[in-house]
């Protein structure tokens, strides 16, 4: 059986389930601290909202540009390294967002992130122009 942009249905798949676990790490703060709705200006659940609307902000140009890259059939083997790159980078962005010793992951998950969506942004204009 042939599957149809397995990098995309791979990396959709991964970032739903980061989505989730930011959303978990979301409801612990929430329930520690009482919180139903807002933020209350708590600062580890402001923390943790912005990890995840950060995820949420930047996650489906990296899909869109990895499916029209794969539809293409100019991504691979490559692809998937980016994509799998891009998720890790996430994960340290999610971790780095509570501070601490961790935090230097935001650092290292925002680059990453930037320089993703960049990258794939330059493929794909080199794709749609014929030069790749």
């Amino acid at each position: 059986m042939l599957t149809l942009l397995p990098v995309t249905l791979t990396a959709a798949a991964a970032a739903a389930i980061l989505n989730l676990w930011l959303s978990i790490k979301i409801g612990r703060v929430r329930a520690a601290e009482k919180i139903s709705i807002g933020d209350e200006d708590n600062e580890s659940l402001i923390r943790r909202m912005r990890a995840q609307a950060n995820f949420v902000e930047n996650t489906p140009f990296v899909l869109i540009l990895i499916a029209a890259i794969e539809i293409s059939g100019r991504g691979q083997p490559w692809l998937a390294w980016v994509a799998g790159l891009y998720m890790l980078g996430r994960v340290g962005h999610g971790f780095g967002m509570d501070g601490g010793s961790l935090q230097v992951g935001r650092m290292i998950g925002t680059l990453i992130t930037m320089l993703t969506l960049l990258g794939l942004a330059v493929v794909a204009v080199l794709i749609s122009v014929g030069l790749m």
